[in-house]
C-alpha cells in the first residue's frame, strides 16, 4: 500500500491524459497539478521544490520514472523557471492543482457573447 498523496505508475500504457484516480493510488501527474519534488524522487532534489506539471512526457525510461516538463514555484506560488525533470514517481507528492491566476491578479473571465469585443473610442 502507498501513503496518500503519493503519485505511482501503475501501468506503463496509461497515458496521462486518461489517468483516473483508483483507491488510494494516483498514476501520474497531470498538466497543471501541483507537485512537491523532493530526494525521494530524485537525488538531486536534495532542496525541495514545488512544480507545476506542464506535459508528463510518454518517453521510454527505466520503470517507475518518468520526464516532467513544468515551471519551478516560489513560495508565493509563482513561476520562477521552466525545467524539464526526470524523477522516479513513487517520490512524488500532490500538493492540488494550480492556483487560477486570474484570482490572484482580479482578471475576469470574458462575459458569454463579448469574447473579443473591445471598446472603442469615439475621434475627438
Amino acid at each position: 500500500m502507498h501513503e496518500p498523496g503519493t503519485l505511482v505508475h501503475l501501468c506503463p500504457k496509461v497515458h496521462p491524459e486518461t489517468s483516473s484516480r483508483t483507491g488510494d493510488d494516483v498514476l501520474l501527474p497531470r498538466s497543471g497539478d501541483v507537485i512537491h519534488v523532493t530526494k525521494a524522487a530524485s537525488v538531486q532534489f536534495a532542496s525541495p521544490m514545488l512544480f507545476r506539471v506542464i506535459r508528463v512526457h510518454d518517453w521510454p525510461t527505466y520503470e517507475g520514472w518518468v520526464w516532467l516538463d513544468g515551471y519551478e514555484l516560489n513560495s508565493a506560488g509563482d513561476a520562477v523557471e521552466r525545467r524539464s525533470i526526470f524523477v522516479q514517481v513513487n517520490g512524488l507528492r500532490a500538493v492540488g492543482k494550480a492556483p487560477d491566476p486570474r484570482a490572484r491578479n482580479g482578471r475576469q473571465p470574458a462575459r458569454p457573447g463579448t469574447a473579443g469585443v473591445r471598446a472603442v473610442r469615439a475621434a475627438r
